[in-house]
C-alpha cells in the first residue's frame, strides 16, 4: 500500500516532470495507484447504487455501421509509440454499440492519470459526419500491440471493448471467441445482466519486458470487482488474472470466467444450412479437466431451442471451448480463415470449491451472432456483504497444452444411414501413441440416459491415423438423449471421454 508520505512525494515529481505535463492527460486527475488501491475502490463503489458513466453525445451514438468505421485509430499516434517500450497501445472511438466511453489511466511509478479524449489521433474519410466532442467523450476501449514476429512491426494481440468483453489471439491467429470479466444471469428467466468496465489502468512497461499489466474496475447494477490481467503474448497469448469480487446484491446465478463463442453448424448438424461450407465457428467443442482428473470433450450444437447444460464438479482442473477444425478445407472459407480462430482454456490457481461448468447454447441462423457460452457456476451463487477472491489463468492458442496423455476427440459426424432407418454417430479420435495399435485390441463403452444405442464399431480411419467408433442411436419416443463414449485398454482410458446431447 502506498503511504501518504510517498504520495506526496510522487505527485510532487509528477508536477515537476515536463514529460507527464503533455496535454494528453485531463488535468487534476493524478492519483497514487496499486492494486490495493483498486480493491478499496471498488468496495468504496459497491457500498453505492450502480452509477453508469454519462453517454456520449447522440450523434455518435447515431452513427451506421459504414459510418463508424469511417474513422479509425492512427496506429502511429499509439501510446508509447516515441518510447522504447515492448508494447504500445491504441484506442477505439465511441458510438454505435459503445454509448459510453471507458476511462483510460496511465500508471507510471504509481501514479495514474486519465487520458484525455484526443480526436487528432484518429484518422477519418471526408464521408465522416461533423459531431460535437464534449466532456462526456472518451475511448470505447482499448488495443494492445507488440513487436511479434518482427522487431519493427508491433501487430496486435489483445482487444478490451465493450461491457466487460475482451479477446486475444496467438500470434498468426485471427480473433475469433471472447471472454469477459463476469458473467450474470445468462439463460435466466429474469433476463442477463451485463456489468462493464468503466475504468483501465495501462502499467507503464520498462525496456525488456514480456508482461503487460492491465487493470480494470468492473461495475454494473448488481456488483463491482477490481481485475488485474498480466498478459504475456506470443504463439500461446497468455494472462494472469487476479479478480476481487464486491456483490451490491446476493447474486445466485453468476459466472466466472466467462467465454463466449460462435458456433451455427458443422458434420453434427450440417442439414438444413444452404451454405457451400462445410462448417462454420469460432469453436467447435467443450472441454473439460474435472476435479477427478478426466477430461470431457462435448461437441457444440446449434440447437432448435435454448439448452443449458450442467457438468458438476468440484474444484476443476480446467475448462475451455476448443477449436479442432484446423485445416481450410474444413470450412473452405478464403476470407473468415475460421481454421485459424483460437481455443480458450481456463485454468483456476486455487480450489474454486463446488459447482459446475455451465454450457449455453442459444439458436442462430447466422454467424454473425455469439450464441455459445460457458463458464463456471459455484454453488450457491455469490454472496453480499463480504469480498470474493478467485485467481485463473487464460491461453488462446491453437491447442492448449494437454493436460492428460490421451487421445482427443478429433471430429463427430451424425447423420442417417444408407437407407435413413437409423441415426449414426461418427467420433474420430486423433492419431496418438495409445491408439497406435490393431483396433481389436481396444474395447469402447457407450452410455445412454435414455433409449438405446448399438453396440458400436471401432475402426482405423486411414483418413487422420486414429481410430473411429461409429455407433447408432435408437431414442424411441425420447426428444434427446445424453450420450457418453471412451476408448479403453485393459480397463484403463486412452482417450477423451465424449459427451452429447442428441436431440430428435
Amino acid at each position: 500500500m502506498i503511504s501518504r508520505r510517498d504520495t506526496m512525494a510522487m505527485l510532487a515529481a509528477l508536477a515537476a516532470s515536463p514529460a507527464m505535463a503533455l496535454p494528453m492527460f485531463r488535468d487534476g486527475t493524478a492519483h497514487p495507484f496499486d492494486r490495493a488501491w483498486l480493491e478499496a475502490e471498488a468496495e468504496r463503489l459497491a457500498q453505492s447504487p450502480f452509477q453508469p458513466l454519462p453517454d456520449v453525445p447522440q450523434g455518435w451514438q447515431n452513427l451506421t455501421y459504414d459510418e463508424y468505421r469511417w474513422m479509425w485509430f492512427n496506429p502511429q499516434r499509439g501510446l508509447w509509440m516515441d518510447e522504447d517500450r515492448p508494447f504500445k497501445v491504441d484506442f477505439f472511438h465511441p458510438g454505435l454499440y459503445f454509448p459510453r466511453p471507458v476511462e483510460v489511466n496511465v500508471v507510471d511509478g504509481g501514479v495514474a492519470q486519465t487520458l484525455a479524449f484526443d480526436m487528432s489521433l484518429f484518422d477519418r474519410t471526408d464521408q465522416f459526419p461533423d459531431l460535437p466532442v464534449d466532456e462526456t467523450m472518451g475511448y470505447s476501449g482499448l488495443r494492445l500491440r507488440a513487436a511479434l514476429e518482427r522487431a519493427d512491426i508491433f501487430t496486435e494481440f489483445a482487444v478490451f471493448q465493450g461491457a466487460s468483453y475482451f479477446r486475444a489471439i496467438g500470434t498468426g491467429m485471427n480473433y475469433g471467441l471472447s471472454a469477459r470479466g463476469l458473467a450474470i444471469g445468462t439463460a435466466s428467466a429474469q433476463g442477463e445482466e451485463f456489468p462493464e468496465f468503466t475504468r483501465f489502468w495501462l502499467e507503464t512497461p520498462e525496456p525488456g519486458d514480456a508482461t503487460q499489466v492491465l487493470h480494470a474496475l468492473l461495475d454494473g447494477e448488481s456488483c463491482t470487482g477490481a481485475y488485474t490481467f498480466r498478459i504475456t503474448p506470443g504463439d500461446r497469448t497468455r494472462m494472469a488474472v487476479t479478480a476481487t469480487l464486491y456483490p451490491r446484491v446476493d447474486m445466485p446465478d453468476v459466472g466466472l470466467a466467462p467465454l463466449t463463442s460462435m458456433f451455427l453448424y458443422d458434420q453434427t448438424n450440417r442439414a438444413g444450412h444452404d451454405d457451400f461450407r462445410p462448417a462454420v465457428h469460432d469453436s467447435d467443442g467443450l472441454l473439460i479437466h474435472n476435479g477427478a482428473g478426466e477430461l470431457l470433450f462435448r461437441p457444440l450444437k446449434n440447437p432448435a431451442s435454448l439448452e443449458v447444460s450442467s457438468f458438476v464438479d468440484t474444484d476443476p482442473l480446467g475448462f475451455g471451448l476448443m477449436q479442432r477444425a484446423r485445416t481450410l478445407g474444413d470450412f473452405e472459407d478464403f476470407e473468415a480463415h475460421y481454421e485459424d480462430r483460437p481455443a480458450l482454456w481456463i485454468m483456476p490457481g486455487e480450489g474454486w470449491g463446488e459447482g459446475s461448468v455451465q454450457l449455453v447454447e442459444i439458436p442462430s441462423e447466422l454467424e454473425i451472432y455469439d450464441n455459445i457460452v460457458a463458464y463456471w457456476r459455484p454453488r450457491g451463487g455469490l454472496q453480499a456483504g463480504s469480498p470474493h477472491r478467485f485467481t485463473y489463468d487464460m491461453e488462446w492458442s491453437h491447442e492448449p497444452t494437454r493436460p492428460r496423455d490421451v487421445a482427443p476427440v478429433l471430429n463427430t459426424a451424425i447423420g442417417g444411414n444408407w437407407n435413413r432407418s437409423t441415426t449414426l454417430i461418427a467420433i474420430d479420435f486423433a492419431d496418438h501413441p495409445l491408439l497406435s495399435d490393431d483396433p481389436d485390441t481396444y474395447t469402447h463403452l457407450i452410455r445412454t440416459n435414455r433409449g438405446e444405442v448399438t453396440d458400436g464399431v471401432l475402426e482405423r480411419n486411414p483418413g487422420t491415423g486414429g481410430l473411429r467408433l461409429t455407433f447408432g442411436v435408437e431414442p424411441g419416443e425420447h426428444p434427446s438423449m445424453e450420450l457418453r463414449a471412451q476408448i479403453l485398454r485393459e480397463e484403463e482410458p486412452v482417450s477423451e471421454v465424449w459427451l452429447y446431447r442428441w436431440s430428435a
